[in-house]
């Protein structure tokens, strides 16, 4: 198979990657044509997860919701009409049509253009507006293009100059968010804190408004595989996702860092909003 080592070097793949593995052949035969060789190393090597949180990678073996390649099936004239006058191409099953691989967290979808060989096959990007773009490389070369800011698009959104690019596995998490009371600290001195007590942690992005009153600042955790997020409203707020099997570890952090924050943690809730109590927050298995 087609070597991606320029993309493991710039990405670092899961230790374990998800519906990654599975027959190849029974995944060509239900789609009705071979796959490129790039796009089964990019699937055995990373499974199905996200790009620095913006493109979705699909694989063929389908063992939940949300994950597969044959979803268009349903509308194989494959036309919608705001698209009439622009849209260049049919759509798989159709002879030489777009088959998504992915997708962007934008809606955007990220094809083939099944035409020849499939190791010939272009990149085509259908934005979520209906617009079209070509790149005549294979979607390992293309990831590694657009993770490593040397892909010229009008379409897809760039990385953020100063963050290095990561790969998160989809997996079951529990999503938690603490509010805090406002403590004695500033803020970046409390930010600085949590991330000491969680470290090593890894950059995934920040904003501020323009009078730096609001923001959120998103990190990583390195050995845990937590994603975060400090979030800067009145109250403040950490807001944490994390394998349900690390609930005990999460909490016993969370809290220790909270202290030396010198806040205290106000309320507890879910992703829903739904309140709960420390113990039920961080129990086992998600509520």
């Amino acid at each position: 198979m087609t070597d991606n080592s320029a993309l493991v070097r710039l990405v670092t793949p899961p230790a374990t990657p998800i519906d990654a593995r599975g027959h190849w052949t029974d995944a060509e035969n239900a789609l009705g044509m071979p796959l490129p060789a790039d796009y089964k190393r990019l699937v055995e090597t990373y499974g199905w997860g996200e790009f620095c949180d913006y493109l979705n990678l699909r694989t063929p073996f389908v063992t939940r919701e949300h994950n597969g390649l044959d979803w268009q099936r349903g509308s194989p004239s494959g036309t919608p009409e705001r698209d009439r006058e622009r849209y260049p191409y049919p759509l798989h099953p159709a002879a030489g049509g777009l088959l998504v691989w992915r997708s962007t967290i934008d809606a955007d979808r990220l094809c083939w253009l099944t035409d020849g060989a499939p190791e010939s096959w272009p990149v085509v990007v259908w934005s979520r507006d209906g617009w079209y773009e070509t790149h005549p490389m294979g979607a390992a070369a293309f990831v590694e293009a657009w993770a490593g800011a040397r892909l010229d698009s009008r379409l897809l959104v760039d990385m953020e100059p100063d963050l290095a690019p990561w790969f998160n596995a989809f997996r079951p998490r529990t999503h938690r968010c603490l509010w805090l009371s406002e403590g004695s600290l500033a803020h970046n001195r409390r930010l600085v804190i949590l991330r000491q007590s969680l470290a090593p942690t890894v950059d995934r992005g920040s904003w501020r408004t323009e009078d730096g009153a609001m923001g959120q600042d998103h990190f990583a955790t390195v050995d845990t595989d937590w994603l975060l997020t400090y979030d800067m409203s009145r109250p403040h707020q950490i807001r944490i996702s994390f394998p349900p099997e690390d609930s005990a570890v999460a909490r016993q952090r969370l809290f220790a860092a909270v202290h030396r924050m010198r806040c205290e943690v106000l309320r507890i809730t879910a992703s829903d909003g739904t309140s709960l109590s420390a113990r039920d927050a961080f129990a086992d298995e998600d509520a």
